[in-house]
């Protein structure tokens, strides 16, 4: 499959056509950027074929329209699918979507979210729909990897209406900060599931991501792509109370404040200027603004750095991304000093050395550093063509088929060393229900888990016996033993907190605490079918007469003789208005 991948930005227009088979690669890649009055600057690369020069475009929705004749150019007419990057998509979109008149209105909604980036990126679909009404069209969500977060992280501490208006955490940068990850995982040679690490995009538009275990868990940008680091021109964090105080000192309106935060502020508000390069280059010479402008650009991602690292609770890998962080040596070994405390040292050397030839993912930190530094240069567009291809199969294999979905009550399953303690050597569980899955089965007896608030009493035990014990709560749960229990896939237990488990002999205090992430397991020729395979992550649609309800980033475990389900906790069920169990769609891959 041929798919013409775009990125309209606010500054910045890049688009590249991909060959999607069973590996992506890129077959053009072109670029118009530092615009100014009567022309830009533009780059293809077609093969053996590197060009640059200028052109007469002043603006990225004018390069907008002269793509076509630059793909024509190339003989590139031919393509099965067009990819877009729209970077807000609100709580509704949570997967790439096929664009129709319906979809794009409900994007152009989202612009008072989005002001800078969601018109530049409707202009592209407008265009394209225009010059390929008969190809298929998907638009790609920055917010998508995001909205997965944990409500307490995306959550802001204001009015119930105001929450119930929207007002929310969403976070952005999602497609780069989901490739940098995967890109670190694949070189420290380690499941994405099993590291914690956090990826730092710096370029014109600035984030951090905390990824814990395969997922995003929080995001320095907020509603909005103005909070969170300093950018090229937007302010980043700011104290609310700022709105008032500049309304009644200055006379200024909200809109005025908004402007100024998004148009005026960051860099270009703190040393007059948007570009990392010449601010670097005027504080070499002695310029104190630059110079203040960088400590603060630097100490502010320091900050979100070591926040990360204590809300994940530790950390394998940062990851630098994005023009700044690829480019500029000085300010990786900003950021990464002074961070020694948490096992992290920089190598001078390897970091002025950067070389990001052929996707490359250098590692820069010091021998006997703990934690991982790569650099490495973000996909964005290689990874919209690869979740278009995706969303568009999902469409002919996967869509409407009908899942069984089971609701899983709390439950241990059990090590051999913990049932002697809780039942007394050598004891023999009574298997007395045997389960879906085949092999499975509860066993009679049950148990007490204790936790410093509260106790839960007659706790399903669940077989066969299993190396390590691991006991399945749900949030609510949690609340009630008064133990955070983190989210987690089956049999990812490191690092997770303890609990005790009472039985008729005694007791047992054991860590393998987990609230179960939500699962589809299923067997090789039920997946075959559905499109799916093992690893990956899909989004499950329940219906019923009064609501919609979706599961998105639902794992995917296949295994032989294994009965076809999704297994989601009681919270969850609650939320879906599911008692026991019910049927959903596979509605995305």
């Amino acid at each position: 499959m041929q798919v013409l991948v775009f990125n309209a930005g606010s500054s910045s227009l890049k688009f590249g056509i991909f060959s999607v088979t069973t590996e992506t690669h890129e077959v053009f890649k072109g670029s118009y950027e530092r615009f100014r009055a009567g022309g830009c600057e533009c780059r293809f690369r077609h093969g053996e074929t590197d060009e640059r020069g200028a052109v007469e475009f002043d603006s990225p929705s004018e390069a907008l329209k002269g793509v076509p004749a630059a793909l024509k150019r190339f003989g590139l007419d031919a393509i099965d699918a067009v990819g877009h990057r729209i970077v807000h998509g609100g709580a509704r979109f949570t997967s790439p979507t096929l664009l129709d008149d319906e979809t794009v209105e409900a994007i152009e909604a989202l612009t008072p979210l989005a002001p800078l980036h969601n018109p530049a990126n409707l202009e592209a679909v407008r265009l394209c729909r225009g010059l390929w009404p008969d190809i298929s069209q998907v638009a790609v969500f920055d917010t998508a990897f995001h909205l997965g977060n944990p409500a307490f992280a995306n959550t802001y501490a204001v009015p119930a209406r105001w929450r119930d208006a929207g007002l929310r955490r969403y976070g952005f940068h999602g497609t780069s900060h989901k490739y940098v990850a995967e890109r670190a995982a694949q070189e420290i040679g380690r499941p994405f599931s099993d590291l914690q690490l956090v990826s730092i995009h710096l370029g014109n538009g600035a984030s951090i991501c905390a990824v814990n275990r395969g997922h995003s868990m929080d995001s320095s940008m907020g509603m909005t792509p103005l909070e969170g680091l300093v950018m090229g021109t937007r302010s980043g964090d700011v104290d609310p109370g700022a709105f008032g105080f500049l309304s009644r000192e200055l006379q200024l309106s909200v809109q005025e404040i908004e402007d100024a935060l998004y148009y005026e502020s960051g860099l270009k508000g703190l040393a007059g200027s948007s570009d990392m390069r010449d601010i670097e280059d005027r504080a070499a010479k002695g310029d104190p603004e630059a110079q203040l402008a960088i400590e603060i650009y630097a100490y502010r991602a320091k900050k979100y750095v070591g926040a990360y690292a204590a809300a994940m609770g530790g950390l394998d890998a940062i990851v630098f991304t994005g023009g700044i962080g690829e480019n500029s040596p000085s300010m990786r070994r900003r950021i990464c000093d002074g961070l020694d405390f948490m096992g992290l040292q920089l190598d001078h050397d390897r970091n002025m050395a950067v070389n990001l030839s052929d996707r490359a993912a250098p590692q820069i930190q010091a021998y006997g550093s703990r934690v991982r530094v790569f650099v490495t240069e973000t996909a964005e567009q290689l990874m919209i063509a690869r979740e278009t291809a995706a969303a568009l199969a999902a469409g002919k294999s996967g869509d409407g088929l009908r899942l069984p979905i089971a609701v899983s009550a709390r439950h241990v399953h059990l090590a051999r060393e913990a049932v002697d303690a809780l039942f007394g050597k050598g004891y023999v569980l009574d298997q007395a229900t045997p389960l879906r899955q085949p092999g499975h089965w509860a066993a009679k007896e049950r148990v007490t888990l204790v936790g410093p608030k509260g106790r839960l009493e007659r706790i399903a035990i669940l077989g066969p016996l299993r190396q390590r014990t691991q006991i399945e709560v749900s949030r609510t749960d949690s609340f009630a033993l008064g133990i955070d229990v983190p989210v987690r896939d089956s049999g990812r237990l490191e690092a997770t907190p303890q609990v005790t488990i009472e039985g008729p002999a005694g007791s047992f205090t054991t860590d393998g605490l987990i609230i179960a992430a939500r699962h589809v397991h299923t067997n090789p020729a039920d997946a075959a079918r559905l499109g799916i395979e093992d690893g990956e992550y899909v989004d499950v649609r329940v219906n019923d007469e009064d609501r919609t309800l979706t599961f998105g980033r639902t794992l995917v475990r296949v295994g032989k003789d294994t009965f076809t389900e999704v297994h989601i906790d009681t919270d969850e069920a609650n939320a879906a208005g599911i008692e026991v169990a019910a049927a959903g769609e596979l509605v995305q891959v």
